[in-house]
């Protein structure tokens, strides 16, 4: 009877687990479908829709890594549960908010949540459950937070059918409730302690945080203030130089929140770039994708969800598949032929014009590119987890922030040249037409709204027409745009991976590396046939 006990503890537990962290990825894509609908009932152009999604990614990819220290000084049941909670409460402040400043501030708040809750989650399945059933149940956490990553769109096309856009966020309250729940039935108490002396590298993570939100603001908002602004030119150059005294504080720091000496191994520092080259375009491409076909395609919400959805099942039908190939071929051919093959899906989707034809022009180009992401996705966690199993969590912890910073500054930076695209050519489209002063003013907003269709209500039909066909132009050339710089930096990632990774000539059990399963990796990261191998050197 205690052993049956004992196991349904187990249950309750990695099931809170999966449904706080899914609830944290959920949030972080079912945004992205929302972003007109909100832009329509709050108001705002490019700029607030980049805040909404890019807010909580800031303080989220920021505060990741410091999260799990919390966990580790006050216990990780605790600190999930803080966070859980708070994120709930943010949440229910996103869902009820009356302006776009109030949920850009909002979904900040869901950021720090996020980061409070994703690590501690994790530290909690590993103690938990023994050493012999934690890589089933690691596996089991990060597939289903992946199934919410995907479900994302979904499910955000779905409740924006058949509700208000304010429904994404009120969802999470009663998947909170229940996460808490389950959290104070099965998980025992965690003593607060210092786990050997360790301190929470608090300057780290404020030098961090500030010195992203310095080009981030600066990016967004450059498109109205302009780069000669100080307004622009200020936080881009504080934010600089708070990184780099964030790189040289972390370099010497007795507990740094980013370990800098996991960089001297070639397999890391080069499997990070390479993750920042590819999870920037992923982001990139979804981003404006999403606005692209709901703004320009005249998608509904739902229908753009299910227009990524061919991607996700490839992803998930052949990524184990190519797993399994690293481990017998080694990880380097995968991540230098994977993104040139990802890339190639960008450069495909180029050919999408006004209408939009889906079967012809969008659905080849997401199948490439997420053909190609499925070849590079799980020899990219070999590589970069094979060349650090001693610090398998640490490491792990890197590669996630890693992965969310590049989301963050893709989507920031890509924003400012598509908004200076967009602006260009419409200006260039119009410079010889004959309109009245309306349609003038209306193309002024416009301006404000790339990727997006011009208010043209009460104008004469031949402006009226003029104006759209301009704005629709407009927007075609800076969404092809943003594809280009996409697929230029999936390649990239490509070319550092295959000149910088070595195929790792050690075994590492993929029970021992977080994520590791779900990837892929079947039994080993980094190649060989026999569990338990010696540990050897990289070879070429």
């Amino acid at each position: 009877m205690a052993a049956r006990s004992d196991a349904t503890m187990k249950r309750l537990t990695l099931i809170a687990c999966i449904l706080g962290s899914g609830i944290a990825l959920l949030d972080s894509t079912v945004v992205n479908v929302a972003l007109p609908t909100i832009q329509r009932a709050l108001g705002g152009g490019l700029a607030a829709q980049q805040w909404i999604a890019n807010a909580y990614l800031l303080t989220l990819g920021s505060l990741i890594l410091v999260g799990g220290s919390l966990g580790d000084v006050f216990g990780e049941r605790r600190v999930f549960e803080l966070g859980v909670s708070a994120f709930g409460v943010a949440s229910l402040l996103c869902a009820v908010a009356p302006t776009v400043e109030t949920l850009i501030a909002a979904r900040a708040l869901q950021g720090i949540a996020g980061a409070l809750l994703t690590p501690s989650a994790l530290a909690v399945i590993v103690n938990t459950f023994p050493e012999s059933e934690r890589g089933p149940a690691i596996g089991s956490w990060t597939a289903w937070g992946g199934i919410a990553t995907v479900a994302g769109p979904l499910a955000g096309g779905e409740l924006l059918a058949i509700a208000s856009w304010r429904w994404i966020f009120v969802i999470n309250v009663p998947l909170v409730v229940v996460c808490v729940a389950l959290v104070r039935i099965a998980i025992p108490p965690s003593e607060r302690r210092k786990a050997d002396g360790r301190r929470i590298d608090v300057l780290g993570a404020g030098l961090c945080a500030l010195g992203l939100a310095g080009p981030v603001f600066a990016l967004i908002e450059q498109p109205r203030l302009g780069w000669s602004s100080v307004g622009v030119i200020a936080p881009l150059l504080a934010g600089a130089i708070l990184l780099v005294a964030f790189v040289l504080f972390e370099s010497r720091a007795r507990d740094p929140m980013l370990p800098m000496r996991l960089f001297r191994r070639r397999n890391f520092a080069a499997g990070n770039v390479e993750t920042f080259s590819m999870y920037a375009g992923l982001s990139i491409l979804f981003f404006f994708l999403t606005l692209f076909l709901q703004q320009v395609g005249r998608y509904s919400p739902l229908q753009a969800g299910l227009a990524t959805l061919p991607a996700t099942v490839v992803m998930f039908a052949l990524s184990r598949r190519f797993g399994a190939l690293a481990d017998r071929f080694g990880p380097r051919f995968f991540m230098g032929a994977g993104p040139l093959v990802a890339a190639s899906g960008l450069m495909l989707l180029e050919r999408v014009g006004e209408p939009v034809h889906y079967l012809a022009d969008v659905l080849p180009g997401l199948l490439v590119f997420s053909l190609g992401l499925s070849m590079t996705v799980a020899p990219l966690t070999a590589a970069v987890l094979a060349g650090a199993e001693h610090e398998a969590g640490i490491a792990s912890g890197v590669n996630n922030a890693v992965a969310r910073v590049a989301g963050l500054l893709g989507t920031t930076a890509v924003g400012a040249a598509v908004a200076a695209s967009f602006i260009s050519t419409l200006n260039a489209r119009l410079a010889h037409s004959a309109l009245g002063g309306a349609a003038r003013a209306a193309a002024q907003q416009a301006k404000h709204l790339p990727l997006g269709v011009p208010n043209v209500r009460g104008l004469p039909a031949a402006q009226a027409h003029a104006l759209t066909r301009a704005a629709e132009a407009a927007s075609l050339h800076s969404f092809r745009l943003s594809l280009a710089i996409a697929a230029a930096l999936v390649a990239g990632g490509g070319l550092a991976g295959a000149i910088g990774v070595r195929n790792p000539g050690r075994e590492v059990l993929a029970e021992s590396c977080p994520g590791g399963q779900l990837v892929g990796a079947s039994r080993h990261l980094g190649g060989g046939a026999r569990a338990g191998a010696t540990v050897g050197a990289e070879s070429g």
